[in-house]
């Protein structure tokens, strides 16, 4: 291995660095700890070593030194560790390493940089002579900034701020001397910079309504600055736009900065303002993103952003118009084609965006339209109720002609012994209409012989484009001297007479033949005409391409001029023989009148090209036809895109309208290429008829497939007359893909990543969202009256046809179980009984009566049922199951076995003669915490049990609440569970729950920075920012949920709730998903959360190695309640294993978090760790909260708010009405603080303490006591293992817990276990999450051989595949895949090999275990092959 101190000498000498400077000795004896390589970042981390830090001049020019002589290929991050870290140097690096600091903010940053600390009593005083710069750095800050110093070789820093109360002047005026300093520096950098052009003001346009903040008012004079002019040392403009993002940062002063982003669309710029003012403060915090504002000042490059910085003095809000409509007719345009955010990567808007902008501009009705799927209708419905506009719901289909035409003009013939006319054209173009042929060429051939040869150019009387010079290779030259088509038309029909024809892709060629034979007045082509490209693609469906050079070497074929009439057309011959042939074989099938009849043999879904249509539902019937032609499109017919079958959507016709779409679809490509005629033929499938702005075709032009907006205007004229003819109303769409003209840019961003999108360097078409003038404007060349028609009376019309539909259901349609309401009650009394005697207790008798009313009133007994069931048949095969959630809160769910937790009073009862006495004024916390004590009737030991879990938690205060039963299976057996549920009600009534992936933070980002790099434009961070705001939220693929399954009900199919389709389009996929978000329909149709989940999967390890049963196993075992404050019951020194308390391993408890918690609080009852576990799965419910409470003595742990339920249960037994109660539960779990009405009943009760509102109103999110109480359960149960079944628990742990080991760290002992540990964590900050979870198995493996339990490395014989082995109550043995590289299959090929036969030696292992050469190599340097020869030797007796 190579020595560390020669890899830096050698690095030394790479970078040229000289030995003059003073430590140089010092530096001779450095080492390269490691080199990061980040290849994608084009990064190196360079971590070096030295015995004590270098002087700060050395440790600059070394790494100036490396920096420079790497920077042309790679960015290089350097970062020094030392033995000693002593700080003598620390004021030299001072100033670098604050202005390089990560974790400071830009002014802490500023003033840090000008400080000297001094080191009094081993700690560093920076002295702070400002309330306000002092309230803006905390410790947590100061903390981190030490953090970073190691970088530089120092460690073990302490800083604290100090106040100098001598020169401590008042906050405001020390603030406003910092103000008036920069703006002195800003004013003199301003006055020795040369003068810039002065940027063109807008039009200046005062907006009606405005709000000032502060006395410094506005320049009204000043006119308005476009922010793309804004740079560094531009003073005293007013910019005016959209602030996007804005934040705040409160100082211990009381002064605020204000910081955020603001953009007028032609670029956006940060800002920042202090504000002292309190009134000012309260205003400025109430702005939200989408505010408009107008602000005055300067702006300056901020060397801590690293950006231009707007730094406001004076700020207004102000009223943004924006586009308005400008036809002043009664009656708006209604849009019928538009894309929202769900049109996957390529629209931009919400439908809540286009809904309340069709709103704004007068329209009554609006369609959402987006491609392939529904999944905006959920949001549209709900925006079209609350804003009172009728949503049109639709979708724009991939159709495709499921009826491929392998013969054209069928008639009955063979193939065989018949002469053909195999025939080729080169054109001018592509479009029949526009375009002319200038080549033709063909051969007449029989049974695979050319009898003779045709080839003919004409002339277009006009010169050749480049494009088609370059595909054709024909010249002006060939052509200009041919004769005309009239002529050359006519003799090619005499050279194929009434002979079959054939060529590749042959539609094309007779679509041009055909019509220069009408031009010319001839009669179309009638005979068969084969088209070898649909021959080929029935044939090959495996195959992805089906030209004609690809299909020549495929047959071998010979083409050498491809592109040339002549050769194409003979190559085309002898692939025809061979294609009919080959097709003959298969099918047995040679007349070429039945050839179409086997088209549907081939996929016919995936060959075919799909055109764009617009499909709209008329009324709720035809809503429920078009979740069925979604779902085909979304499943049966799905290939790289949904695909809607025409066949499929003649048959579900009813109930819907057709439009033609937009340039893709069939009508407008027909009218572009082939003509009047054949757009006549399409024409006649649909109800309407689409016309779109010309802007919308420009990329047609641009690729020379329409020759100019005159010919575009001439096609636009002739749909509008086709539908004249065909008594079809002509409309004029759209096609908007996002609301504003300056939103195109975020379609481009996500167009420009997506790296198969063949558009993604073309420029994109202007796709805004039209108001009625800008329609009619854009079909002003049609005249007044036709714009009119198109743009306002038809689309009124058909919307006006179309009723007001619903696709979201009202109410819960639960699947129906017959007699489930009997079941339900006598399974719930049954064991009430069983439990608590008959009769029963009152309050046990009220509860049940209650729960059960409101269960089978709503009919919510099915569901629980149904839960029963699951829960059942797990425990049945030998796994226990925890129930999450609420559902504990249910003593039906209780006592029908769905889960363990009791939520009555703390009571005891008598599991022989049924006494039983409760607690119900809050006197214990959990029944658990009940004194052990013996039947005062029979003398017999007391059950405890009872958590106080009120039952409103689960079903609401009116019990009316959809019941969401959440339940934890073992993770082996939740694919069971799954396809129980398939089981019980079908496969055509269980579905997973769908989900919607869209575009997050980082990836729009990411798609921004792309953006930004591919086109090298230097954009600011603020306009980064807002480009990655416009992209964020897009939908990006589908999912489904990993736990959740909905059933429909036996009398419904799903298509009265949701189209179906694949989870991220992933045809192989097991299950079909909803194709809306589950939560669009969490109130109509059930979904039962069957989770996967590490604790019952370790319980039944646990059970399957000892033999004992986990029920029995008591909640209050003293040994096992130690674990929690110590490490006694362990035989173990917290100093041994690192942890003050003995939870290492133990689920809800051993995080390091929760351990801290634990070490302050000390829990010694089963109700304390319920109030740990709320803790710590709450937001700001410990920290600034409960810990302070606890600390500062203000109350106990056992008092604090811990779970929501002991805010309702608290609040009743203070006196607070039970309805009160919960109101205030259900808003402070969720966040929302007190009602003003509650806070005013709460404040009379002084039964409440203080604190206790306080409390209240600065939690985010509870945790429920249920979920809580099953949580510890399973870990007590586990922690009891831990204490009494050593080797069985981390046996266990290791096999089902754990996936990533340092085997060899294990195996060799406590001391090199440390040493890993050691090593994960000096890396501090730099710890990858790998080796966080590495570390989390090292602590336990630790704990494990401080216990005196050894972990063996693998043994050939004896080693199983997936899970570890006791051998002696002191040793552990490590599975196979517990190696490095080697996964569960290749563990479970060993294991298997050995079954057969045991491994005679390392070749054996190798070739039979199929074990790789690098499995091998760790093998043989860990021992695990000692003594094992290396071949079979053959032994003779």
């Amino acid at each position: 291995m190579t020595n560390k101190n020669d890899l830096f000498l050698k690095l030394l000498k790479q970078v040229r660095f000289p030995d003059t400077f003073e430590d140089n000795d010092l530096l001779q004896k450095g080492k390269i700890e490691n080199v990061d390589v980040y290849a994608k970042e084009h990064r190196w981390d360079i971590h070096v070593f030295f015995d004590t830090p270098l002087r700060y001049d050395t440790y600059v020019a070394l790494r100036k030194a490396i920096e420079e002589t790497f920077a042309s290929f790679v960015n290089v991050n350097f970062f020094v560790s030392t033995a000693d870290g002593l700080d003598q140097y620390l004021p030299d690096y001072w100033k670098y390493a604050v202005q390089n600091s990560d974790r400071l903010q830009p002014m802490a940053r500023e003033f840090l940089a000008d400080q000297k600390p001094k080191k009094v009593d081993g700690r560093w005083i920076i002295q702070i002579d400002n309330n306000i710069i002092d309230g803006m750095i905390e410790q947590s800050t100061l903390d981190g900034l030490a953090e970073e110093m190691r970088n530089y070789g120092f460690f073990n820093l302490k800083f604290i701020t100090q106040l100098d109360q001598t020169s401590l002047q008042n906050s405001m005026q020390s603030l406003q001397e910092l103000h008036q300093e920069h703006e002195k520096n800003m004013q003199e950098q301003y006055e020795n910079t040369p003068d810039k052009p002065k940027p063109q003001p807008q039009a200046k346009q005062y907006p009606t309504k405005r709000t000032s903040y502060g006395k410094r008012k506005l320049d009204e004079n000043a006119p308005i600055t476009q922010i793309k002019e804004v740079e560094d040392g531009t003073r005293n403009v007013v910019i005016e736009g959209n602030i996007f993002n804005i934040e705040s940062r409160e100082l211990k002063s009381g002064a605020v900065i204000f910081t955020g982003e603001i953009t007028d669309y032609s670029d956006s710029i940060a800002f920042k303002k202090f504000v002292s003012d309190k009134e000012q403060i309260e205003q400025m915090s109430a702005i939200k993103p989408g505010t408009w504002a107008k602000m005055q000042g300067s702006a300056a490059d901020d060397q801590w952003e690293h950006d231009v910085v707007f730094t406001i003095s004076s700020f207004e809000t102000v009223e943004h118009i924006g586009r308005t409509e400008k036809y002043d007719g009664e009656k708006k345009r209604v849009e019928l084609h538009l894309h929202t955010n769900m049109s996957q990567l390529d629209a931009t808007n919400t439908p809540t965006d286009f809904i309340k902008t069709a709103k704004k501009f007068g329209q009554k009705a609006i369609a959402v339209t987006d491609h392939g799927d529904v999944q905006s209708f959920p949001e549209a419905y709900s925006t079209g109720k609350s804003t009172d506009m009728k949503i049109l719901y639709g979708v724009e289909a991939n159709m495709i002609d499921d009826h491929a035409l392998l013969v054209l003009n069928p008639a009955p013939m063979t193939y065989e012994d018949r002469e053909f006319v195999i025939f080729d054209v080169e054109t001018t173009g592509l479009s029949s209409v526009y375009d002319t042929i200038i080549e033709i060429g063909a051969v007449k051939m029989k049974n695979g012989e050319v009898i003779e040869r045709f080839d003919k150019f004409i002339n277009p009387h006009h010169p050749l484009s480049e494009q088609t010079i370059n595909l054709t290779s024909i010249t002006d030259e060939m052509v200009s001297a041919a004769d005309d088509e009239a002529i050359v038309i006519k003799q090619f029909q005499d050279f194929y007479g009434d002979r079959p024809l054939c060529g590749h892709n042959v539609q094309f060629d007779v679509g041009f033949v055909n019509a220069a034979l009408r031009r010319n007045g001839f009669s179309e082509i009638t005979q068969p005409v084969v088209d070898t490209l649909e021959v080929s693609r029935l044939l090959h469906p495996e195959q992805n391409r089906h030209t004609l050079d690809s299909l020549a070497k495929k047959y071998n074929v010979s083409l050498e001029h491809h592109h040339r009439a002549n050769q194409d057309a003979e190559a085309t011959g002898y692939l025809m023989y061979k294609l009919l042939d080959a097709f003959n074989e298969k099918y047995h099938e040679d007349n070429l009148n039945n050839l179409n009849n086997y088209a549907a043999h081939g996929e016919v879904y995936k060959r075919a090209r799909p055109s764009h249509m617009t499909v709209l539902a008329k009324n709720q019937a035809g809503l429920k036809n078009l979740y069925k032609l979604v779902s085909i499109a979304s499943t049966k017919d799905f290939y790289r895109i949904p695909r809607t079958p025409k066949s499929d959507l003649a048959r579900l016709h009813e109930g819907l309208f057709y439009g033609s779409g937009c340039w893709q679809g069939d009508v407008f490509i027909a009218m572009m290429q082939k003509g009047y005629d054949e757009a006549r033929e399409k024409a006649r499938f649909y109800d309407f008829l689409e016309v779109q702005p010309p802007k919308n075709y420009s990329q047609l032009i641009e690729d020379g497939l329409i020759k100019d907006e005159e010919q575009l205007e001439e096609i636009i004229s002739n749909i509008y007359k086709l539908g004249k003819e065909l008594n079809k109303p002509v409309v004029a769409t759209g096609d908007a893909h996002y609301v504003e003209p300056h939103d195109a840019i975020y379609r481009t961003i996500l167009i420009s990543a997506q790296r198969s999108n063949p558009n993604r360097n073309k420029p994109q078409p202007d796709l805004h969202f039209y108001s009625t003038q800008e329609m009619l404007d854009a079909f002003s060349f049609l005249g007044e009256d036709i714009a009119k028609e198109i743009v306002i009376e038809n689309t009124n019309k058909i919307a006006d046809e179309i009723s007001e539909i619903q696709p979201i259901k009202e109410g819960l349609y639960p699947p129906h179980i017959e007699h489930a309401d009997e079941e339900m009650k006598k399974l719930t009394y049954d064991k009430a009984y069983e439990l608590y005697g008959n009769p029963l207790p009152k309050i046990v008798k009220d509860r049940i009566d209650l729960e059960l009313n409101s269960i089978i009133s709503n009919g919510y007994a099915v569901i629980y049922l149904i839960s029963q069931r699951l829960v059942a048949k797990s425990n049945k095969d030998g796994y226990l199951v925890g129930s999450r959630g609420s559902v504990g809160s249910s003593l039906v769910a209780t006592m029908s076995g769905i889960t363990e937790v009791n939520p009555l009073a703390p009571h005891y009862r008598c599991p022989k003669c049924k006494y039983s006495q409760f607690f119900e004024n809050g006197e214990y916390g959990s029944g658990f915490d009940l004194p052990d004590k013996d039947c005062p009737e029979c003398g017999t030991p007391l059950v405890k049990d009872g958590q106080d879990i009120p039952f409103a938690t689960f079903l609401g205060f009116h019990g009316d609440k959809v019941p969401d039963i959440d339940l934890n299976f073992s993770g082996d057996y939740q694919p069971v569970a799954h396809n129980f549920i398939r089981v019980m009600f079908g496969p055509d009534n269980s579905y997973r729950a769908g989900t919607i992936a869209t575009v997050a933070d980082k990836t729009a980002y990411g798609y921004a920075k792309h953006f930004d790099e591919e086109r090298d434009l230097k954009l600011r961070n603020a306009e980064l920012d807002r480009l990655a705001s416009g992209v964020r939220g897009v939908k990006r693929t589908t999912g489904q949920h990993p736990a959740g399954i909905v059933v429909v009900p036996d009398d419904m199919d799903i298509y009265d709730f949701t189209p179906v389709s694949y989870p991220a389009d992933d045809v192989n996929a097991a299950w079909l998903i909803t194709h809306y978000d589950f939560h669009s329909i969490h109130d109509n149709i059930l979904k039962f959360d069957i989770l996967g989940h590490d604790d019952p999967t370790m319980i039944r390890h646990l059970q399957d190695l000892s033999g004992i049963d986990p029920l029995t196993i008591p909640p209050d075992d003293p040994g096992v309640m130690s674990l929690f404050s110590g490490t006694k019951a362990l035989g173990v020194t917290p100093e041994q294993i690192g942890s003050k308390t003995g939870t290492l391993g133990v689920p809800e408890f051993g995080t390091r978090f929760v351990r801290g918690m634990l070490e302050e609080t000390k829990p010694t009852t089963f109700s304390e760790l319920l109030q740990i576990s709320g803790l710590s799965h709450g937001t700001d419910v410990w920290l600034g909260n409960a810990e302070d409470l606890i600390n500062n003595g203000t109350c106990d742990l056992k008092d604090v708010i811990g779970c929501r339920d002991n805010i309702m249960m608290d609040l009743i037994h203070w006196g607070v009405k039970p309805e009160i109660a919960f109101s205030t539960m259900e808003s402070v779990r969720h966040g929302r603080g007190i009602s003003d009405e509650n806070m005013a009943i709460l404040q009379k009760n002084k039964n409440i303490p203080d604190w206790y509102i306080d409390s209240c109103l600065k939690i985010k999110y509870m945790f429920p006591k249920a979920h809580a109480t099953a949580y510890i359960l399973m870990a007590l149960r586990i922690a009891w293992f831990k204490v009494y079944y050593p080797e069985i628990y981390y046996t266990a742990y290791f096999s089902v817990r754990a996936d990533l080991f340092d085997l060899v760290a294990m195996s060799h002992g406590k001391n090199t276990v440390k040493a890993a540990m050691k090593a994960i964590q000096d890396k501090g900050n730099d710890v990858s999450a790998k080796d966080k979870s590495l570390l989390t198995v090292l602590e336990i493996a630790n704990e494990c051989l401080e216990r005196g339990i050894k972990i063996k490395m693998v043994d050939i014989d004896q080693s199983e595949a997936t899970d570890f082995k006791i051998l002696d109550k002191h040793t552990i043995l490590a599975p196979f895949n517990a190696v490095p590289g080697l996964g569960d299959n290749a563990a479970k090929q060993i294991v298997a090999a050995r079954a057969e036969k045991k491994f005679l030696s390392k070749e054996d292992l190798a070739k039979r275990g199929k074990v790789s050469q690098t499995i091998m190599n760790y093998f043989e340097d860990n021992g695990v092959l000692d003594g094992m020869p290396d071949e079979n030797q053959l032994s003779l007796f």
